[in-house]
């Protein structure tokens, strides 16, 4: 039960309003991003957000936070685990 409480350091939930704006907590990290596709590394696993137009508005690893818009579709948990390694930890190395 402890190593529950330190594999989740973060709250992690998904507020979509009316399909155009998104906020995701629990962010571990950023895997990859383009107008169509956003893929997010969270405390619960992979999240993938597809959909049109999609804008980052403010992405805070160290808060483990993600706010994005656009037209979104589609949002999908693969059942992998998250980690860590995405596009921001090789950019920033």
């Amino acid at each position: 039960m402890a190593d529950e409480k330190k594999m989740l350091k973060e709250p992690h939930n998904l507020i979509l309003e009316e399909r155009r704006s998104l906020t995701v907590t629990g962010v571990l990290d950023i895997d990859n991003f383009d107008e169509e596709t956003v893929v997010v590394l969270t405390e619960l696993g992979e999240l993938t957000i597809k959909g049109y137009n999609l804008h980052l508005n403010k992405i805070d690893v160290e808060d483990g936070e993600l706010s994005l818009e656009g037209e979104i579709d589609f949002l999908q948990y693969s059942d992998q685990t998250a980690a860590k390694g995405g596009f921001f930890s090789k950019l920033f190395r």
